[in-house]
């Protein structure tokens, strides 16, 4: 009967171990995977929506003087207008503004 004890003590003892183990990993899941967040752009209340606006030029406007009439800035109109130059505007000529 000795002779067993020992091995039979060792399987109980590894038995036990792996069982300990499995049940362990079973009430404490492994964490996920973390989440990566991407900007979006962001969303306009439906009765917020930008319009496209323009203004027609009148004598003696620059891209300077319609800037700040529509509280905006020359960088903002030179972007919105990119086929338009900025020194030689004609009056009559329609700008976007927004």
């Amino acid at each position: 009967m000795r002779r067993y004890a020992a091995p039979g003590a060792l399987l109980l003892a590894v038995t036990a171990a792996v069982l300990g183990i499995h049940y362990g990993l079973q009430s404490h899941p492994a964490k996920p995977p973390p989440v990566t967040t991407v900007a979006s752009q962001p969303r306009l209340h439906p009765k917020k929506r930008l319009t496209v606006r323009y203004v027609r030029v009148e004598h003696g406007d620059s891209f300077s003087s319609i800037a700040a009439r529509n509280h905006t800035t020359v960088t903002a109109l030179e972007r919105l207008n990119p086929g338009v130059s900025t020194t030689s505007l004609r009056v009559g000529q329609k700008i976007r503004v927004h």
